[in-house]
């Protein structure tokens, strides 16, 4: 299948950064969200992580220019996803909108599109079912900042076909990711094994056992993880991991995954991480 003409639905964090990476790599993109402003600030953002690459010297004026050629906004649903070959939603991670975003994806889009979400905890197979096309429904999970991170998490269902799976890949493969092909579970791989980390070191700073920097100072140098799991929730959002945590404790009601208290408390307090300014650390800069 040739795949042109992409639609990601949600202009946030993640959403923005795909739109960014697609049209970088030459697709013609369309941002959608629920309204006027979101579209406008996602575009915004969009432009200015591209400014950036230019004045680092990682990318051209001329490939910047091009890029935003390619990217266009709507906030119009129907309209977003007229056209589309492939759909990538990256939604809030609640699996009730998920499903009610696939099922009208399903009524509106062509009926060659592919349907691709962003989700990092949600079933795959319930999005797939609620479309009322499941075989051409897949996992496309990326990782933050988008247009940097070569890893993209590939989930399949028992539904999703060959011709999918395939599409998917190449279009990985375009974006200049390298793919992993995961089975729909809770948790898939990446967020299983990395919330059970980062819920272990939030255990361990709700018991005092160390402060944050030690923790994560122990798994950047004694195994060589890039970021530590508390710096790393603090980037994420201690209210995605909190999510998160919770999706895969409703599904496997492991101990494992259960929330600390610490974690929820912070939440609740409004210490989100980067994006609040406070999380495990402070952000003077936020």
């Amino acid at each position: 299948m040739n795949i042109e003409n992409i639609t990601v639905l949600g202009a946030g964090t993640m959403g923005h950064g795909i739109a960014v990476n697609a049209a970088t790599a030459g697709y013609q993109v369309v941002l959608s969200d629920i309204s006027e402003e979101a579209v406008t600030l996602g575009l915004e953002r969009a432009a200015a992580f591209l400014e950036k690459g230019v004045a680092r010297g990682k990318t051209s004026a001329e490939d910047r220019d091009a890029a935003l050629a390619r990217l266009s906004g709507e906030s119009n649903f129907s309209l977003a996803v007229a056209k589309a070959d492939l759909v990538i939603e990256a939604a809030p991670e609640n699996l009730e909108l998920k499903r009610r975003i696939f099922s009208d994806l399903g009524r509106d889009c062509p009926k060659h599109t592919l349907l691709a979400s962003n989700t990092s905890s949600c079933s795959v197979t319930e999005m797939a079912l609620a479309s009322g096309r499941p075989d051409r429904v897949i996992g496309a999970h990326f990782f933050n900042p988008v247009p940097i991170m070569k890893l993209l998490e590939v989930i399949t269902t028992e539904h999703t076909s060959a011709e999918t799976l395939a599409a998917l890949k190449d279009f990985a493969l375009r974006l200049g990711k390298t793919t992993a092909v995961i089975k729909d579970s809770p948790g898939f791989a990446t967020s299983r094994l990395g919330i059970a980390i980062a819920l272990e070191a939030i255990r361990m700073v709700e018991q005092g056992v160390a402060e944050p920097g030690d923790i994560d100072t122990c798994m950047e140098l004694g195994y060589r993880f890039p970021m530590g799991p508390l710096r790393l929730t603090d980037l994420v959002g201690l209210d995605v991991r909190l999510g998160i945590a919770d999706t895969i404790f409703s599904a496997t009601q492991s101990a494992v995954f259960k929330a600390p208290e610490l974690l929820r408390e912070m939440v609740a307090a409004g210490k989100l991480g980067r994006k609040s300014g406070q999380g495990f650390y402070s952000y003077s800069d936020s």
